[in-house]
Protein backbone atom coordinates (compact mmCIF):
# COMPACT_ATOMS: atom_id res chain seq x y z
CA UNK A 1 0.00 0.00 0.00
CA UNK A 2 1.37 3.04 -0.93
CA UNK A 3 2.49 5.54 1.85
CA UNK A 4 1.29 8.76 -0.43
CA UNK A 5 -2.38 8.68 0.14
CA UNK A 6 -4.82 8.93 -2.80
CA UNK A 7 -3.86 9.57 -6.15
CA UNK A 8 -0.64 7.41 -6.11
CA UNK A 9 -1.30 6.17 -9.68
CA UNK A 10 -0.02 10.03 -11.05
CA UNK A 11 2.90 10.16 -8.86
CA UNK A 12 5.01 9.74 -11.67
CA UNK A 13 5.03 9.15 -15.41
CA UNK A 14 4.49 5.25 -16.28
CA UNK A 15 7.46 5.28 -18.97
CA UNK A 16 9.86 6.84 -17.07
CA UNK A 17 11.84 3.24 -15.47
CA UNK A 18 12.35 2.94 -11.86
CA UNK A 19 16.38 3.13 -12.94
CA UNK A 20 15.57 6.53 -14.85
CA UNK A 21 13.56 7.97 -12.38
CA UNK A 22 16.69 7.38 -9.70
CA UNK A 23 19.69 8.05 -11.76
CA UNK A 24 18.05 11.50 -12.93
CA UNK A 25 16.92 12.31 -9.53
CA UNK A 26 20.94 11.66 -7.70
CA UNK A 27 21.93 13.53 -11.02
CA UNK A 28 19.78 16.66 -10.39
CA UNK A 29 19.41 16.35 -6.41
CA UNK A 30 22.04 16.51 -4.57
CA UNK A 31 20.12 16.73 -1.51
CA UNK A 32 16.94 18.85 -2.15
CA UNK A 33 15.68 16.63 -4.62
CA UNK A 34 14.91 13.90 -1.72
CA UNK A 35 11.37 14.97 -1.63
CA UNK A 36 9.41 15.60 2.02
CA UNK A 37 8.83 12.62 4.41
CA UNK A 38 5.42 13.74 5.59
CA UNK A 39 4.18 11.68 8.66
CA UNK A 40 0.75 10.05 8.09
CA UNK A 41 -0.28 11.46 11.11
CA UNK A 42 -0.35 14.96 9.36
CA UNK A 43 -2.18 13.43 6.48
CA UNK A 44 -5.15 12.09 9.75
CA UNK A 45 -5.42 15.33 11.35
CA UNK A 46 -5.64 17.65 8.17
CA UNK A 47 -8.68 15.07 6.70
CA UNK A 48 -10.25 14.90 10.63
CA UNK A 49 -10.34 18.98 10.19
CA UNK A 50 -11.53 19.08 7.31
CA UNK A 51 -14.04 16.46 7.58
CA UNK A 52 -15.09 18.45 10.31
CA UNK A 53 -15.17 21.70 9.63
CA UNK A 54 -17.88 20.28 6.15
CA UNK A 55 -19.70 18.65 7.75
CA UNK A 56 -20.47 22.01 9.79
CA UNK A 57 -20.69 24.28 6.66
CA UNK A 58 -23.34 21.57 5.26
CA UNK A 59 -25.60 21.11 8.69
CA UNK A 60 -25.70 25.06 8.66
CA UNK A 61 -26.83 25.50 5.19
CA UNK A 62 -29.53 22.62 5.63
CA UNK A 63 -30.64 23.94 8.85
CA UNK A 64 -31.00 27.63 7.62
CA UNK A 65 -34.09 28.13 5.25
CA UNK A 66 -32.29 31.14 4.50
CA UNK A 67 -29.19 29.65 3.17
CA UNK A 68 -31.96 27.34 0.74
CA UNK A 69 -30.80 29.02 -2.20
CA UNK A 70 -28.79 28.16 -5.22
CA UNK A 71 -25.55 29.91 -4.41
CA UNK A 72 -26.10 28.30 -0.67
CA UNK A 73 -26.48 24.70 -2.80
CA UNK A 74 -23.73 25.61 -4.92
CA UNK A 75 -21.07 25.85 -1.89
CA UNK A 76 -22.94 23.24 -0.55
CA UNK A 77 -21.72 20.56 -3.20
CA UNK A 78 -18.24 22.41 -2.97
CA UNK A 79 -17.93 21.55 0.94
CA UNK A 80 -19.05 17.93 -0.18
CA UNK A 81 -16.37 17.84 -2.69
CA UNK A 82 -13.94 18.82 -0.16
CA UNK A 83 -15.12 16.13 2.54
CA UNK A 84 -14.22 13.03 -0.24
CA UNK A 85 -10.94 14.35 -0.37
CA UNK A 86 -10.99 13.81 3.69
CA UNK A 87 -12.93 10.92 3.39
CA UNK A 88 -10.49 9.33 1.20
CA UNK A 89 -7.46 10.38 2.87
CA UNK A 90 -9.39 9.30 6.35
CA UNK A 91 -9.82 5.65 4.59
CA UNK A 92 -6.50 4.91 3.08
CA UNK A 93 -5.27 5.82 6.26
CA UNK A 94 -7.37 3.73 8.34
CA UNK A 95 -6.68 1.42 5.72
CA UNK A 96 -2.75 1.22 5.69
CA UNK A 97 -3.09 1.18 9.68
CA UNK A 98 -4.82 -2.07 9.64
CA UNK A 99 -2.74 -3.53 7.22
CA UNK A 100 0.97 -2.24 8.27
CA UNK A 101 -0.20 -4.03 12.30
CA UNK A 102 -1.33 -6.92 10.74
CA UNK A 103 -5.53 -6.64 11.83
CA UNK A 104 -6.08 -6.50 8.07
CA UNK A 105 -5.23 -9.17 5.67
CA UNK A 106 -5.61 -9.43 1.86
CA UNK A 107 -4.84 -10.42 -0.82
CA UNK A 108 -2.70 -7.72 -3.39
CA UNK A 109 -4.98 -7.88 -6.06
CA UNK A 110 -8.08 -6.50 -2.79
CA UNK A 111 -5.34 -3.91 -1.97
CA UNK A 112 -5.39 -2.67 -5.38
CA UNK A 113 -8.60 -2.62 -5.46
CA UNK A 114 -9.13 -0.78 -2.39
CA UNK A 115 -6.45 2.05 -3.85
CA UNK A 116 -8.64 2.45 -7.27
CA UNK A 117 -11.71 3.02 -5.54
CA UNK A 118 -9.61 5.57 -3.15
CA UNK A 119 -7.84 7.03 -6.31
CA UNK A 120 -11.41 7.77 -7.91
CA UNK A 121 -12.97 9.30 -5.01
CA UNK A 122 -10.20 11.93 -4.52
CA UNK A 123 -9.94 12.61 -8.56
CA UNK A 124 -14.13 13.17 -8.36
CA UNK A 125 -13.58 15.82 -5.77
CA UNK A 126 -11.06 17.30 -8.16
CA UNK A 127 -13.41 17.76 -10.88
CA UNK A 128 -16.34 18.21 -8.95
CA UNK A 129 -14.73 21.29 -6.91
CA UNK A 130 -13.21 22.86 -10.00
CA UNK A 131 -16.63 22.89 -11.58
CA UNK A 132 -18.49 24.15 -8.94
CA UNK A 133 -16.04 27.20 -8.24
CA UNK A 134 -16.87 27.38 -11.79
CA UNK A 135 -20.73 27.47 -11.26
CA UNK A 136 -20.82 29.64 -8.37
CA UNK A 137 -18.75 32.58 -10.39
CA UNK A 138 -21.01 32.21 -13.08
CA UNK A 139 -23.77 32.55 -10.35
CA UNK A 140 -22.53 35.36 -8.65
CA UNK A 141 -21.85 36.63 -12.58
CA UNK A 142 -25.37 36.60 -12.94
CA UNK A 143 -26.64 37.89 -10.08
CA UNK A 144 -24.51 41.06 -10.27
CA UNK A 145 -25.12 41.56 -14.37
CA UNK A 146 -28.41 40.45 -14.18
CA UNK A 147 -29.84 41.35 -10.96
CA UNK A 148 -33.37 41.70 -11.89
CA UNK A 149 -33.97 38.69 -13.84
CA UNK A 150 -31.63 36.35 -11.61
CA UNK A 151 -34.88 34.22 -9.90
CA UNK A 152 -36.14 33.67 -13.59
CA UNK A 153 -32.82 32.73 -14.97
CA UNK A 154 -31.05 30.83 -11.76
CA UNK A 155 -34.49 28.57 -10.56
CA UNK A 156 -34.07 25.85 -8.43
CA UNK A 157 -34.98 23.40 -11.38
CA UNK A 158 -31.95 24.22 -13.27
CA UNK A 159 -29.86 24.80 -9.85
CA UNK A 160 -30.90 20.69 -9.63
CA UNK A 161 -30.02 19.87 -13.11
CA UNK A 162 -26.52 21.84 -13.14
CA UNK A 163 -25.70 20.33 -9.36
CA UNK A 164 -26.66 16.70 -11.04
CA UNK A 165 -24.90 17.13 -14.47
CA UNK A 166 -21.30 18.17 -12.55
CA UNK A 167 -21.75 15.22 -9.73
CA UNK A 168 -22.80 12.68 -13.45
CA UNK A 169 -19.79 14.21 -15.21
CA UNK A 170 -17.15 14.42 -12.47
CA UNK A 171 -18.16 10.46 -11.86
CA UNK A 172 -17.27 8.90 -15.21
CA UNK A 173 -14.28 11.63 -15.59
CA UNK A 174 -13.00 10.09 -12.69
CA UNK A 175 -13.63 6.57 -13.51
CA UNK A 176 -11.59 7.27 -17.14
CA UNK A 177 -9.18 9.06 -15.73
CA UNK A 178 -7.88 5.99 -13.36
CA UNK A 179 -8.40 3.35 -16.16
CA UNK A 180 -6.60 5.16 -18.36
CA UNK A 181 -4.11 6.89 -16.32
CA UNK A 182 -1.52 6.09 -17.74
CA UNK A 183 -2.59 7.87 -21.23
CA UNK A 184 -0.88 11.40 -22.13
CA UNK A 185 -4.70 12.22 -23.63
CA UNK A 186 -6.47 12.02 -20.79
CA UNK A 187 -4.10 13.56 -18.41
CA UNK A 188 -4.02 16.64 -21.31
CA UNK A 189 -7.88 16.71 -21.39
CA UNK A 190 -7.57 16.73 -17.01
CA UNK A 191 -5.41 20.06 -17.40
CA UNK A 192 -7.12 21.53 -20.31
CA UNK A 193 -10.14 20.97 -18.30
CA UNK A 194 -8.44 22.86 -14.80
CA UNK A 195 -6.80 25.63 -17.58
CA UNK A 196 -10.63 25.96 -19.23
CA UNK A 197 -12.23 26.54 -15.51
CA UNK A 198 -9.29 29.28 -14.74
CA UNK A 199 -9.65 31.31 -17.75
CA UNK A 200 -13.29 31.66 -17.48
CA UNK A 201 -13.35 32.24 -13.42
CA UNK A 202 -10.50 34.70 -14.00
CA UNK A 203 -13.08 36.75 -17.25
CA UNK A 204 -15.80 36.64 -14.79
CA UNK A 205 -14.19 37.89 -11.85
CA UNK A 206 -12.16 40.99 -13.98
CA UNK A 207 -15.34 41.59 -15.52
CA UNK A 208 -16.69 41.80 -12.13
CA UNK A 209 -14.04 43.52 -10.53
CA UNK A 210 -14.55 46.13 -13.80
CA UNK A 211 -17.80 46.86 -12.75
CA UNK A 212 -17.35 47.46 -9.05
CA UNK A 213 -14.64 50.01 -9.75
CA UNK A 214 -16.97 51.77 -12.17
CA UNK A 215 -20.00 52.20 -10.08
CA UNK A 216 -17.54 53.03 -6.72
CA UNK A 217 -15.44 55.35 -9.11
CA UNK A 218 -19.47 57.10 -9.95
CA UNK A 219 -20.47 57.30 -6.36
CA UNK A 220 -17.31 58.74 -4.86
CA UNK A 221 -17.85 61.34 -7.65
CA UNK A 222 -21.30 62.33 -6.88
CA UNK A 223 -20.33 61.90 -3.18
CA UNK A 224 -22.84 59.38 -2.42
CA UNK A 225 -22.94 56.38 0.13
CA UNK A 226 -22.53 53.12 -1.52
CA UNK A 227 -25.61 51.25 -1.90
CA UNK A 228 -26.05 47.96 0.19
CA UNK A 229 -26.50 45.96 -3.03
CA UNK A 230 -23.23 46.97 -4.84
CA UNK A 231 -21.38 46.41 -1.59
CA UNK A 232 -22.88 42.90 -1.05
CA UNK A 233 -21.42 41.99 -4.53
CA UNK A 234 -18.20 43.19 -4.61
CA UNK A 235 -17.77 41.00 -1.15
CA UNK A 236 -19.19 38.03 -2.94
CA UNK A 237 -17.06 38.59 -5.73
CA UNK A 238 -13.67 39.25 -3.40
CA UNK A 239 -14.84 35.89 -1.73
CA UNK A 240 -15.11 33.66 -4.78
CA UNK A 241 -11.52 35.51 -5.90
CA UNK A 242 -9.94 34.55 -2.34
CA UNK A 243 -11.85 30.73 -3.08
CA UNK A 244 -10.08 31.08 -6.82
CA UNK A 245 -6.54 32.34 -5.19
CA UNK A 246 -6.44 29.14 -2.51
CA UNK A 247 -7.47 26.82 -5.04
CA UNK A 248 -4.78 27.69 -7.26
CA UNK A 249 -2.17 28.01 -5.35
CA UNK A 250 -3.24 24.50 -3.65
CA UNK A 251 -4.10 22.17 -6.16
CA UNK A 252 -1.77 24.04 -9.15
CA UNK A 253 1.50 22.62 -8.00
CA UNK A 254 -0.37 18.98 -8.62
CA UNK A 255 -1.48 20.24 -12.29
CA UNK A 256 2.01 21.49 -12.82
CA UNK A 257 2.89 17.97 -11.69
CA UNK A 258 0.97 16.54 -14.64
CA UNK A 259 2.35 19.09 -16.95
CA UNK A 260 5.60 17.84 -16.29
CA UNK A 261 4.58 13.83 -16.55
CA UNK A 262 3.37 14.97 -20.30
CA UNK A 263 6.03 17.11 -21.17
CA UNK A 264 9.69 15.82 -19.66
CA UNK A 265 9.15 12.62 -18.14
CA UNK A 266 12.76 11.68 -17.83
CA UNK A 267 13.64 14.86 -17.42
CA UNK A 268 16.38 15.28 -13.93
CA UNK A 269 14.84 18.60 -12.75
CA UNK A 270 11.48 16.91 -13.90
CA UNK A 271 11.86 13.99 -11.92
CA UNK A 272 13.47 15.84 -9.26
CA UNK A 273 10.05 18.17 -8.97
CA UNK A 274 8.01 14.29 -8.61
CA UNK A 275 9.63 13.50 -5.38
CA UNK A 276 7.34 16.28 -3.78
CA UNK A 277 4.56 14.32 -4.44
CA UNK A 278 3.71 14.57 -0.71
CA UNK A 279 3.88 17.60 -0.36
CA UNK A 280 1.68 18.60 -3.25
CA UNK A 281 -1.36 15.99 -1.27
CA UNK A 282 -1.23 18.28 1.82
CA UNK A 283 -1.72 21.36 -0.20
CA UNK A 284 -4.65 19.43 -1.82
CA UNK A 285 -6.38 18.39 1.91
CA UNK A 286 -5.07 21.99 2.69
CA UNK A 287 -7.27 23.34 0.75
CA UNK A 288 -10.26 21.51 1.65
CA UNK A 289 -9.53 22.93 4.92
CA UNK A 290 -9.78 26.51 4.62
CA UNK A 291 -12.64 26.73 1.92
CA UNK A 292 -14.57 26.14 5.14
CA UNK A 293 -13.06 28.48 6.50
CA UNK A 294 -13.13 31.10 4.13
CA UNK A 295 -17.13 30.74 4.25
CA UNK A 296 -17.86 30.87 7.82
CA UNK A 297 -15.79 34.65 8.22
CA UNK A 298 -17.17 36.25 5.24
CA UNK A 299 -20.58 35.01 5.34
CA UNK A 300 -22.95 36.61 8.56
CA UNK A 301 -25.61 34.56 8.12
CA UNK A 302 -23.53 31.35 7.64
CA UNK A 303 -21.39 32.35 10.12
CA UNK A 304 -24.20 33.14 12.59
CA UNK A 305 -25.88 29.32 11.50
CA UNK A 306 -22.15 27.87 12.20
CA UNK A 307 -22.44 28.97 16.10
CA UNK A 308 -25.38 27.77 16.47
CA UNK A 309 -24.93 24.42 14.67
CA UNK A 310 -21.68 24.27 17.10
CA UNK A 311 -24.10 24.73 20.50
CA UNK A 312 -26.53 22.80 18.91
CA UNK A 313 -29.46 25.55 18.88
CA UNK A 314 -31.29 23.34 17.04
Amino acid sequence: MSTLAPLRLLREPSNASEGNHSNATVGASGGWCQGLDIPNELFLALGLVSLVENLLVVAAILKNRNLHSPTYYFICCLAVSDMLVSISNLAEMLFMLLLEHGVLVMRPSIVRHMDSVIDMLICSSVVSSLSFLGVIAVDRYITIFYALRYHSIMTLQRAVVTMASVWLASTVSSTVLITYYRSNTILLCLIGFFLFMLVLMLVLYIHMFALARHHLHSISSQQKPPTAHRGGSLKGAVTLTILLGVFFICWGPFFFHLILIVTCPTNPFCTCFFSYFNLFLILIICNSVIDPLIYAFRSQELRRTLREVVTCSW
